[in-house]
């Protein structure tokens, strides 16, 4: 039985790259920490020069990484992003329904979840959007 909140499309629901962080993997940490507090979502999504995904850092990544890896705070924030990233993150693509992408958000405890189409980076789904759209949706 489908409901009225899987009716809503993943690219309606999903924020659009100038929305949220996307950054190259070479951009160093401190900078990766800047773009992620401009946007307050507490996740980047790193992409090589032709758009293609290659990872994502969270607020949650780095906060474990400082408590595992023995070296100066300081010494972090010159590191290319990509080496604290999640290499293979758990993504969708944009016809994914909404009931399956809430499901695996829960399933796997995540936020957010990249947004792709032939492994290039559309969009991101994220936490709060869904819960909006399907507080609306049941109003």
């Amino acid at each position: 039985m489908s409901t009225h909140s899987d009716q809503l499309e993943i690219t309606k629901l999903m924020l659009t790259l100038e929305n949220f962080p996307v950054i190259t993997e070479n951009t160093i940490l401190k900078v990766a920490l800047d773009e992620m507090d401009k946007f307050r979502l507490g996740v980047a999504c790193i992409v090589d020069f032709k758009g293609q995904l290659l990872g994502i850092i969270t607020d949650g990544d780095i906060r474990r990484k400082l408590s595992l890896v023995q070296k100066p705070l300081s010494f972090f924030f010159v590191d290319d992003v990509i080496l604290h990233a999640i290499h293979n993150p758990v993504t969708i693509i944009k016809e994914t329904s909404l009931t399956e992408a809430t499901n695996l958000m829960y399933e796997k405890k995540i936020w957010d979840l990249p947004v792709i189409q032939d492994n290039h980076l559309i969009g991101l789904l994220h936490m709060h959007s869904v819960a909006h759209a399907l507080i609306n949706a049941n109003h």
